[in-house]
């Protein structure tokens, strides 16, 4: 997974109110008598809140909690933190998957911090809603308790994105509740950490320009940057594996002749392409090109059919044989990239997406054949006839680390479609965001 910056701020929401601190001063804990609205045996539980966390740092944050065990409470005191989960990002995750990937220490009233584990806790009354939970140690009942609990969160992580409910409970051995406290744990993180995609084009006069994407909404792009001439020498270029700001990701391009050039990404956004490998020649009998999958390639002939060619590992030979994929893709008047798959426009000006089904995401599950590259289509909508190009990009716009797509229309003005998931896929969705206008000095998006 990309290296992600986010932060997770657990604020702590106290029925009893929370304690503002002096300017300067650490934060005080809130009250820890018996609220009014809770029966008056159950105490309450405080943090030291707010606390950030960033993930994929290697550093974990603490969180302190102070429990307040009402009088007349004895035995061995379990506390437990259960947190709400957002949507999955896509079919591959679970509690359990998500859990497992959440590290943590603790400790209780300053003793020695040990590891202890986050499980998925789904519970039979709430089916729809996704928990994990992390139990702390067992200790004897105390009128106040505190506890040390480190948090970790790898940048695998960085979809839960969103504000989150959480809850600590501390049960008897009969299982009552004697102290509990709410939580909202809010996922942000730092735009200019997020892998973000870049968006080339080429003017008329063969001059390749390259935009990075800024992380924002208000201005999606950075002003553009020349990567040469010289590339009107091309009919088709095609990304394979989606171009980035970092200067990452790989394209192959058709020149005149009919041959197919090879174009590797160096990592170094002043010189985002190493000079090209010839891939071979014929390739003119194709009418569109796409790279889907890990880099993989889709070519449609003249009569509608659609071949599959495997990337090889290697950089010469690019690809493994053609293998045939299957007729009727002539109903389609534009395949583009979008991601580990292909977006397809219909003469109607609805916009399909195929998933690769050697994806983890896919709707379909893993599926290696070569001859079978694509999940069932997902309908992504109607009206993207309007549009003269419509390009798949990296994230430039979405919440996650996943695909977008821009799109231009008749005037010139270019739009920005966030990343959205529909049926277990990454589609475009929602409102575009405005890029810019003046973008028909271009021939060539991608």
């Amino acid at each position: 997974m990309k290296n992600v910056r986010t932060a997770v701020v657990l604020a702590t929401v106290l029925v009893a109110g929370i304690v503002p601190a002096a300017l300067g001063e650490t934060a005080a804990f809130a009250s820890t008598s018996a609220p009014a609205l809770l029966p008056a045996e159950v105490g309450n539980v405080a943090s030291n809140g707010p606390i950030t966390v960033t993930t994929g740092s290697g550093r974990p944050t603490t969180l302190r909690l102070k429990a307040a065990v009402p009088g007349g409470v004895t035995g061995p005191l379990t506390a437990r933190i259960r947190l709400v989960l957002p949507d999955w990002p896509d079919a591959s995750w679970s509690e359990a998957r998500t859990a497992a990937l959440m590290t943590s220490t603790c400790a209780v009233d300053g003793g020695e911090a040990a590891p202890c584990t986050w499980r998925a806790a789904p519970d039979p009354a709430e089916p729809r809603v996704r928990f994990v939970a992390l139990d702390l140690p067992t200790v004897e009942a105390a009128p106040e308790i505190g506890y040390a609990v480190t948090i970790g969160l790898p940048a695998d992580l960085g979809w839960m994105l969103g504000s989150h409910g959480a809850r600590v409970q501390l049960r008897d051995s009969s299982d009552t509740t004697v102290s509990e406290g709410e939580l909202q744990v809010v996922v942000d993180r730092a735009p200019e950490t997020r892998p973000l995609g870049a968006v080339h084009a080429r003017d008329r006069s063969g001059v390749l320009w390259r935009y990075e994407a800024t992380g924002r909404t208000d201005m999606v792009l950075k002003a553009r940057e020349r990567v040469g001439g010289g590339w009107n020498a091309y009919s088709s270029v095609v990304p394979l594996d989606g171009t980035r700001a970092l200067g990452t990701g790989d394209l192959v391009a058709r020149d005149k002749a009919g041959v197919l050039w090879y174009y590797k990404g160096t990592g170094d956004p002043d010189a985002p392409f190493a000079p090209r490998v010839r891939v071979g020649g014929g390739w003119n009998t194709y009418t569109a090109l796409a790279g889907h999958a890990d880099g993989d390639l889709v070519a449609r002939d003249r009569d509608g059919v659609l071949w599959n060619y495997t990337r090889t590992g290697l950089d010469s030979p690019l690809f493994k044989p053609r293998v045939r994929v299957g007729g009727g893709w002539n109903a389609y008047d534009r395949l583009t990239t979008m991601g580990r798959g292909v977006l397809a426009r219909g003469k109607d000006g609805v916009l399909w997406k195929y998933d690769s089904v050697t994806s983890p995401t896919s709707p379909t599950g893993p599926n290696s054949s070569p001859a079978r590259p694509f999940a069932t289509p997902t309908r992504v909508g109607g009206g993207w006839k309007v549009y003269t190009a419509v390009a798949g990009t990296e994230d430039i716009v979405g919440l996650y680390d996943e695909p977008d797509v821009v799109a231009r229309d008749a005037s010139g003005q270019l739009w920005a479609y966030e990343n959205r998931y529909k049926s277990g896929t990454v589609v475009p969705g929602g409102t575009p965001v405005p890029v810019g206008y003046g973008w028909n000095i271009y021939d060539m998006i991608f």
